[in-house]
């Protein structure tokens, strides 16, 4: 959960998480094999006994830098051809726009 949290390569986990191999051949397996899936279950059954579930959606205000041959090319009146109309996104968990 560390390296979701800080964003970071498994390669550069703190030494007390032990060897970056084998914490990410636990996860790999943990991942195959489900254990993930059961574990936010009964996580998710857990705070929704208690009333703590809440799905509410929060937008991340990421910054995209562009390349820097992308930065003088001139606009094209029409739409590029891999457009695919975009769509919003569903507060649904599970679902995509």
């Amino acid at each position: 959960m560390f390296r979701f949290r800080t964003g970071i390569a498994w390669r550069d986990l703190p030494a007390e998480f032990g060897p970056w191999q084998t914490v990410w051949k636990r996860h790999h397996r943990f991942s195959r094999d489900g254990t993930w899936d059961r574990l936010l279950a009964v996580a998710q059954a857990d705070a929704a006994a208690a009333g703590e579930l809440n799905w509410q959606v929060s937008a991340d205000s990421s910054v995209m830098r562009v390349h820097q041959h992308g930065l003088n090319m001139p606009r094209s009146a029409s739409t590029p051809g891999s457009y695919t109309g975009g769509g919003g996104e569903s507060q649904e968990p599970g679902r995509a726009g």
